[in-house]
Formats: structure tokens, C-alpha cells, sequence
């Protein structure tokens, strides 16, 4: 029997013990502007656990969300997104959508199973179609699964290759896909909010898509070397959502599955092929096959390549290096490591030279970060 004078001597030494775990007092540059703990990550050759590459879709000019007769057929196309398709999955999936409604029909065939195939799908059955999907390729075996899954485009068009046409239809594409994945926020669908750190070694020149739309980077503002902990010059910070394909994927063909949809495995080897099907619309979502399928020469692949590290679940920020020259996001399958963006390369095999540079540079940025913690 544990007396009453034991029982409080005990109690009376947990902070002392507690206090050797956290910091004496609260520091606000340890902590994200909503409070979590920043910590630090781990980064060693130890810790790896698998290095992958993938192929991003890529058109100059931006996705190509556009509609077209063929034969019998009404083709809506939606590919094109670069480093944005899981980002820009459910916009451009209502902008196909809206196409599709045009029409007089009901049935659908939609052309792939990635992010974005699998938006499309789910939004024309919300309208009632009947939805069949082919795909050579199914989660966890498409370009979606290697992605780093934060919501904001990237790599998506080249500013002197825009129109001011493509320009309203990526505004509408990016504020359909951020309210829809706020709906989609939970465990349930691994979508979650959290903060982002811009970490840069020169001063922000006030373009790009954080200050145009603002409204959609919530928490946005430039961070005093008293506001972070990072051994860097200049750091901003805004709120954003993460998806992490390895949850959000299977979910969603769980999804279209309960909803009544068929999924056919196939491969088209051209046009006529994808003609013969039976459905009359065609909701083309296939990537760099539509290089091949329907003759876009403009479409060109962005090689990604991604080191992940065994999770830490302390750990629920992301971090972007010089604009991308360095990247983490944590995730609950690993804390990804990447950035490389290599243009027109269509090699899958993950580079060496890269990997060590990823590894390499983020074990320097990580142990210069401050931990009080550790």
C-alpha cells in the first residue's frame, strides 16, 4: 500500500522530471504559428528506408482542359498539370466536368486512376453518371503515389507562355480544388493542414502565387530571425494543406468503388483504340500518355525524385529551400525528402548524385536548425 505522504512526494518530482524534457520557458521561435512544436528532423544514410523517382506532366502553356469531337465521341481532355496534379486534381476535374454536362449523355469512360482521373470520376458520379474507369495503372502503381502532396501548384506553366485565358481558367481550377479539399480534411482521407516555411539565402522579390493569391495562403507573413528557428537569412511562413497519397488515394477508390463504379485494366496503344470504347464521352486524365494517345507534342515530363526517411511524428511542418532546391514534407509513411525538377528527362531510375546531394543537404539544414528539445 502506497501512502498518502509517498503518493505526494512522487507528484511533487514529475515536473522536475518533465522539466528536463521540454524547454524551461516558452520560446515562439520553437513553435509554428498555431503552436505545435518545431522539431527537428532526423536526417542519416541510416534512416532511409526508400529512394523513388516519377514523371510529372508537363505542357509550357498549362494544362489543356478542352473539349473536341472525335467521331461519335466527345473527348474532355484534363492533363497537363506539372508538379500540380494532385494539387489541382479536383478543379480541373469540375472544369472537365462542366464540359462533359454539355452534353446530352449520362455514360462516361475517364482515362486513368491518379489524382486526377479518380477527382473526375467521383465528380460525374456526383452528377449521376455512370462512370466506368481504364487505366493501365492503378494506386499504388501511378504517378500520383510519387508526389509530395502539398497543396500548392507547382512547375505547372512558363509565366511567357500563359494566356490570359489559361490564366482565369487556373484561378477557377485553384479555388475549386482548395475549398473542395477542405471538405476533405481527416484522417479518413490523410489531408490535414499545416505550416510552411519558405527558407531562402535572398529576400523575397514579392511575385508568385503566394502574394497573387494571397486568400488561399492563409497565416502568410515574413518571419524575424526571432520568429524561427532555422540558420537561414530570410523565412516566411503560410498555412496550407498536406495529402498524403498512401491514405488519400486507396480512400478515393474506395470511394468511386461504393458509389457504383467499374474499373477496367487496360492499355490503349492509340487513338482509334480509345475511340472503340463504348461510353460516349471520354474523359481523357492520362498524363504523358496523351503525348502519344492524342498527339501533344507540347507535353513533356518533369523528372521528381524522392528520398524518404523513417517518420517522425513529432514532426508536422514542411520546408522549402531556396525555392525548391531543397524540400520536406512529414509524412505518416516517411518524412519525404526531395528536390529535383528535371525537365525532359524520362528515366525513372532515381539518380545517385541526387540523392546524396537531397541527404546530404538536408542533414546540413536540420542540424543547424534549433531544437531546443533535442
Amino acid at each position: 500500500m502506497v501512502s498518502r505522504r509517498t503518493l505526494l512526494q512522487t507528484m511533487g518530482a514529475l515536473p522536475l522530471v518533465a522539466g528536463c524534457a521540454i524547454p524551461t520557458t516558452r520560446n515562439a521561435r520553437n513553435y509554428t504559428p498555431s503552436g505545435l512544436p518545431l522539431r527537428r528532423v532526423l536526417v542519416s544514410d541510416a534512416r532511409i528506408i526508400r529512394t523513388v523517382a516519377g514523371l510529372r506532366p508537363f505542357r509550357p502553356s498549362g494544362f489543356n482542359v478542352s473539349a473536341e469531337r472525335m467521331d461519335d465521341k466527345v473527348v474532355v481532355h484534363n492533363y497537363g498539370h506539372g508538379g500540380g496534379g494532385i494539387t489541382l486534381s479536383w478543379g480541373t476535374a469540375h472544369l472537365a466536368m462542366e464540359l462533359a454536362l454539355q452534353t446530352p449523355h449520362q455514360r462516361c469512360a475517364v482515362l486513368g486512376s491518379g489524382a486526377v482521373g479518380l477527382a473526375t470520376a467521383r465528380l460525374m458520379q456526383d452528377r449521376g453518371w455512370d462512370v466506368t474507369i481504364y487505366a493501365k495503372d492503378l494506386p499504388p502503381n501511378t504517378t500520383s503515389n510519387i508526389a509530395g502532396g502539398q497543396w500548392s501548384p507547382t512547375s505547372v506553366y512558363y509565366d511567357e507562355s500563359v494566356t490570359p485565358a489559361f490564366e482565369a481558367q487556373f484561378e477557377a481550377a485553384m479555388r475549386h480544388a482548395y475549398r473542395y479539399y477542405q471538405n476533405l480534411v481527416s484522417p479518413k482521407y490523410g489531408v490535414r493542414w499545416i505550416s510552411n516555411y519558405g527558407i531562402s539565402d535572398t529576400p523575397a522579390t514579392g511575385e508568385g502565387l503566394t502574394n497573387k493569391y494571397a486568400d488561399m495562403y492563409p497565416q502568410q507573413m515574413a518571419l524575424t530571425a526571432e520568429q524561427h528557428p532555422f540558420a537561414a537569412p530570410y523565412v516566411s511562413h503560410y498555412s496550407t494543406m498536406l495529402i498524403e497519397p498512401a491514405i488519400y488515394l486507396p480512400q478515393m477508390l474506395q470511394d468511386f468503388y461504393g458509389a457504383g463504379g467499374d474499373m477496367v485494366v487496360r492499355e490503349f496503344t492509340d487513338r482509334g483504340d480509345v475511340l472503340s470504347l463504348d461510353q460516349p464521352v471520354i474523359l481523357n486524365c492520362t498524363g504523358l500518355g496523351s503525348r502519344e494517345l492524342f498527339n501533344d507534342n507540347e507535353l513533356i515530363p518533369i523528372k521528381g525524385q524522392l528520398t524518404f526517411v523513417l517518420p517522425q511524428e513529432e514532426v508536422d511542418y514542411i520546408t522549402i529551400v531556396n525555392d525548391g532546391n531543397l524540400y520536406m514534407f512529414p509524412r505518416s509513411d516517411g518524412i519525404l525528402l526531395g528536390g529535383t525538377f528535371v525537365r525532359n528527362e524520362w528515366s525513372t531510375e532515381p539518380d545517385p548524385l541526387e540523392t546524396r546531394r537531397i541527404i546530404d543537404g538536408h542533414r546540413v539544414f536540420f542540424e543547424a536548425m534549433e531544437d531546443p528539445w533535442a
